[in-house]
């Protein structure tokens, strides 16, 4: 899919009225919610509700039916049509709308606080169904820039919420009624909008509701846990919103309190942060190659902690200002070190784009359809707590003493810890940052044929061995995690072996020379393909001296006549001579020897049904692979 292509996706009735109708739900939270926060934090004076924590219990009355009610959405979400469902949730949002327009004509604070809570309600039911839409309207190759266009929507449709709340809470007198009739406007336009959705199965129609909140929210956790990798990427995920929660709900008090800005200023920082998260959301699928790019995710997860505590730092360097001063839009632009600022918050908020985006495609693409709106129930379920938990925390710490700047800064610092956790626990994400670093730096890789690899099922990867960082390659172009089997030699490596160890590749080695361990290599190649996994092995058994196509081994029939399964011949290409290659004997001797972005190919070809591959033996696999090579 070309950049193109991910905006074609706008003229097409299974995602246009979807995006807009998300689009125009999110917009209308945001106005409510942003006028209301503003309106408190700098105009009305609220005994049980002080300034400084009013974006934190705004922020946490809206997440707090996530909480409760998110695992009977997900229920709800796979039973029923999710046309249905997004319809009534419309015609929902309209009438929770007129309550708060009586809130605000009132400017009666309980009942506002109270339409916010059911705001959230509302946008409890719609959240499974929002991200169980896609798969059944979007192509595997289609996720991560559907994904990327949702993701920008609604931090667009934030950012036009917040705005429009800036400038309405201004005018005099009868803001609060503009705002009133806004919201009004926007969830009659939503309704209409969802009513141009095309009709979207239900996953499983003959799924039993459980109406007890508790019990189903812990068995949505535990049906999450059924695929750790999907269910460490609920957690990674989860962990990106309490970073945005505390960024996001404490933006009105750091305008007021620690850059001496006036609403408008407010308004300006959440403009920044919403542009910086579309623009890293759209970028995902400009650099994912049509795939689910999960190397993203460390360099989004980096970049988040290395531009918050710079934020931290570029806060503590501001000069000094007089108490009563206070900033304009224009004064608070061209004053010394806010540049700095500005270019912070941008920058954390791209890298939080390309964090999130590949994480919800991954587990749209490996939760199992029938209940993947549960999964989405369960990821909700987590965000929430996270988010909760957020507000909490940086509530205590600030009551502690720490001021706003410190906050960022501390969260910088744990993003770390955290990233570096999920990383080491889950190696695939950190294998496929060094594959996707190494194929837009060192060299340049095209790749052909991706299509050919099952995103389900076993299949036996073949291919042929230039270099000693072919794996990482195959890894980077893989939509699914691969298991290994390697030369034993090669984990003396240093750093390759560190980290194909990580990837839990398989070691072997010739059958005269370690018998145990070759018996070991194919009992748990045998055990990988049992469990559905996908499996790669170099059939040449080396990697080549001369640069050609050596004969193939007789292990690859072993594994067939123990396992038949599917089997996908590859070819990498234009890799010989390269850093990694035995050109000029031993590898790994002439760094850069080609320069930086040498082009290297891979080519992936049709698979091979377990009987044919067995039929055309080593000899006949070989030619397939000679085939891609030429």
């Amino acid at each position: 899919m070309s950049q193109s292509n991910q905006f074609a996706l706008m003229r097409q009735r299974r995602f246009a009225p979807f995006f807009w109708t998300q689009f125009l739900g999110a917009a209308n939270d945001n106005l409510f919610k942003g006028a209301f926060t503003l309106m408190v934090t700098f105009q009305l004076s609220v005994s049980w509700l002080p300034p400084e924590q009013a974006g934190l219990v705004i922020g946490a009355a809206f997440i707090l039916p996530f909480v409760l009610f998110s695992a009977t959405s997900g229920q709800l979400a796979d039973k029923y049509d999710k046309r249905t469902l997004i319809r009534f949730t419309k015609v929902w949002e309209l009438l929770l709308v007129l309550l708060g327009a009586w809130g605000l004509y009132a400017t009666h604070v309980p009942t506002m606080l109270a339409c916010i809570f059911l705001l959230g309600l509302q946008s409890t039911v719609f959240g499974p169904v929002k991200y169980a839409y896609l798969p059944q309207h979007l192509r595997p190759e289609e996720l991560t820039g559907g994904n990327g266009m949702v993701e920008m929507g609604t931090f667009v449709s934030i950012l036009v919420g917040n705005i429009l709340a800036g400038v309405l809470v201004h005018v005099p007198g009868v803001g609060p009624h503009y705002i009133a009739w806004g919201c009004l406007l926007i969830a009659l336009l939503g309704v209409l909008s969802s009513w141009l959705l095309p009709p979207t199965p239900a996953s499983d129609p003959g799924l039993r509701i459980n109406w007890n909140p508790f019990s189903e929210t812990w068995r949505n956790l535990m049906l999450a846990r059924g695929n750790l990798a999907v269910f460490r990427s609920l957690l990674g995920i989860s962990w990106m919103w309490f970073v945005g929660a505390v960024f996001l709900a404490n933006f009105p008090a750091f305008a007021k309190q620690v850059l001496h800005g006036n609403e408008q200023v407010a308004t300006l920082l959440l403009v920044i942060f919403s542009i910086g998260v579309a623009v890293g959301s759209l970028m995902c699928e400009m650099l994912s190659r049509r795939m689910v790019e999960i190397g993203l995710v460390p360099l989004g997860c980096l970049g988040m902690s290395v531009f918050a505590i710079d934020l931290w730092l570029a806060c503590r360097a501001l000069p000094p200002v007089t108490a009563d001063a206070v900033h304009t839009l224009a004064s608070f632009v061209q004053a010394p070190g806010h540049l700095r600022v500005m270019v912070d918050l941008a920058m954390l908020a791209l890298s939080a784009g390309l964090y999130s985006v590949p994480m919800y495609a991954l587990i749209q693409l490996r939760a199992q359809p029938t209940h993947r709106a549960r999964i989405i129930a369960a990821n909700n379920i987590l965000n929430s707590l996270f988010m909760v938990a957020a507000s909490v925390i940086a509530g205590l710490l600030l009551v502690a003493g720490f001021s706003i700047p410190e906050l960022f800064g501390l969260l910088g610092l744990a993003n770390l810890v955290v990233g570096l956790y999920i990383f080491l626990v889950v190696p695939e994400y950190l294998l496929r940052f060094v594959a996707f670093v190494l194929s837009h730096t060192v060299y340049r890789l095209k790749l052909r044929g991706a299509d050919h690899i099952p995103t389900e099922g076993p299949a036996l990867l073949i291919s042929n061995h230039v270099s000693f960082i072919d794996a990482v390659l195959l890894m980077g172009v893989s939509p699914r995690p691969v298991r290994f089997i390697m030369d034993h030699r090669i984990f003396k490596t240093p750093v390759l072996g560190w980290m194909f160890r990580l990837a839990k590749a398989i070691p072997v080695a010739p059958q005269k020379e370690d018998p145990g361990t070759y018996e070991r290599a194919f009992q748990e190649a045998s055990r990988v393909l049992r469990e559905g996994e996908i499996l790669a092995i170099f059939p040449e058994g080396g990697i080549t001296r001369d640069g050609t196509l050596q004969a193939f081994k007789g292990g690859l029939m072993k594994i067939l006549d123990s396992d038949p399964v599917p089997v996908v011949p590859m070819a990498l290409r234009n890799l010989w001579g390269s850093y990694f290659s035995r050109i000029d004997g031993p590898a790994m001797r002439t760094p850069f020897r080609r320069g930086l972005l040498s082009r290297v190919e891979v080519v992936v070809g049709e698979p091979i049904a377990p009987d044919a591959a067995r039929q055309l033996g080593a000899e006949g696999l070989r030619e397939r692979v000679a085939t891609l090579l030429a």
